[in-house]
């Protein structure tokens, strides 16, 4: 048996399009769903993989409508392998009934393995690298003594109120921004008409 699903991610789009391809496809039970892709509570298609029984398929009109990422992807497959369940993707040319859709899809799932893999790699030998050079990977720590000390200035001159935030900035030795940051840091409110100064 051939049971759809159609997934929109907001109540602004339709299903209609989806709908249509796949009773073309002759699916003749399609399980509908209204929410995000990045979301991972999917009530319809819990129902579908609870519904599923040996030998039906699974069409969907493109593969983005069924997992979240490609490893909920692969997770999904792995699962509709299990209970015997075919996928098919009508958009992706992809059916894994057929010898030549589950090799596309093996070699997809190798290559995205195989990404991941370097990407780790390469992170790994950066921070190494970094280290050899007596730098460490990470957020910076707090303020340097030299920043700390310039902030402490930045809020007592804002906070007499003698000299707008251009000329603070240029007595510190500071860009505007900078001087924004210290005072953010240092919890002082800053108002809208020194602020265009």
């Amino acid at each position: 048996m051939k049971i759809g699903y159609a997934r929109v991610s907001t109540k602004d789009q339709v299903l209609d399009l989806q709908i249509d391809a796949l009773k073309k496809e002759g699916c003749m039970l399609i399980f509908k769903e209204t929410a995000s892709g990045a979301k991972a509570d999917r009530p319809e298609l819990h129902k579908l993989m609870s519904h599923l029984r040996k030998d039906d398929v699974v069409v969907v009109y493109k593969l983005d409508r069924l997992g979240r990422s490609l490893k909920h992807l692969l997770e999904i497959v792995a699962e509709l392998e299990m209970k015997n369940v075919g996928l098919k993707s009508i958009n992706d040319a992809i059916d894994t009934n057929t010898p030549q859709g589950r090799l596309f899809f093996n070699i997809s799932a190798s290559f995205a393995e195989f990404e991941r893999d370097l990407i780790r790699e390469r992170t790994k030998s950066g921070l190494e690298a970094a280290r050899a050079r007596g730098r460490k990977g990470g957020r910076r720590q707090g303020m340097t003594k030299e920043a700390e000390q310039k902030s402490i200035l930045a809020e007592t001159y804002y906070k007499e109120g003698k000299m707008g935030v251009n000329q603070i900035a240029k007595e510190i030795g500071v860009s505007k921004m900078t001087l924004y940051k210290y005072l953010r840091h240092r919890d002082v409110k800053i108002s809208n008409y020194n602020k265009t100064e």
